[in-house]
């Protein structure tokens, strides 16, 4: 691993997105980050090689100013981490067509434009790249009570979209992965109850923010892996428990 190369980071601010953004500095990466607010947070030390970009995902503007700026600043793009992501729970037959359209514009089309984006600019340097997505067990496993179904529409596609690209740019040493969570311990489950949501997994268990940021590096840093969903879910996608 180099300390020359540039991870750009989507959904930064918090979350799992903060989590990355720490772990990927530490390691000695370049770090771009952004999400809506991000220049407003308080969450990182400011240094030379982070750089904090406000935009919408959804919006193709925010990937190409993102990508400019990376390329300006830090010289590369060498990985990206789709991390944004909308996630709403609710009866199907409660679904809205414009609930589906901000599920679909923030996790489908934002996951679109920063992959062109990245892919281009990982074309142009010859040298490879990664790119990882998270998507959720949920698409694997759909659990009793949790009614996100067309939510899943939206994560499922990215899985179904990570295999599809990790053989389209094979031949460029470009790998596509994506990592699962289950339910993970973050601000979007502040007031979920515990144990409803320790329920919701063969292991009882919650996962911790580091624990996907783990599952992420490894598959930014693991030169012969591509196409691989990896479930970091506490066992959620087995099947009933």
């Amino acid at each position: 691993m180099s300390v020359h190369k540039t991870v750009v980071i989507t959904g930064a601010s918090q979350g799992i997105g903060a989590g990355l953004v720490k772990s990927f500095l530490d390691r000695g990466y370049n770090v771009v980050g952004t999400s809506r607010r991000i220049g407003e947070t308080t969450a990182f030390e400011r240094t030379d090689r982070l750089a904090l970009i406000d935009g919408d995902v959804a919006d193709p503007k925010t990937a190409e100013r993102v990508a400019q700026q990376a390329v300006e600043k830090f010289g590369s793009i060498d990985a990206l981490v789709n991390n944004a992501g909308v996630f709403l729970t609710k009866p199907f037959l409660d679904f809205t067509i414009d609930d589906y359209r901000r599920l679909s514009a923030t996790n489908v089309e934002g996951f679109i434009h920063f992959t062109q984006q990245a892919v281009r600019q990982m074309q142009r340097q010859k040298s490879g790249g990664s790119v990882v997505t998270i998507t959720s067990s949920l698409t694997d496993h759909p659990i009793a009570g949790v009614m996100a179904s067309v939510a899943m529409i939206t994560k499922g596609g990215l899985n179904a979209i990570t295999k599809n690209l990790a053989m389209e740019f094979a031949r460029d040493n470009i790998r596509i992965n994506a990592v699962s969570p289950g339910v993970v311990d973050t601000p979007l489950h502040a007031t979920n109850p515990r144990d409803f949501l320790k329920s919701l997994s063969p292991m009882g268990t919650i996962t911790a923010i580091q624990e996907i940021v783990d599952g992420v590096v490894y598959l930014t840093e693991a030169a012969n892996i591509t196409g691989e969903v990896l479930h970091v879910d506490n066992g959620a996608h087995l099947g009933k428990w």
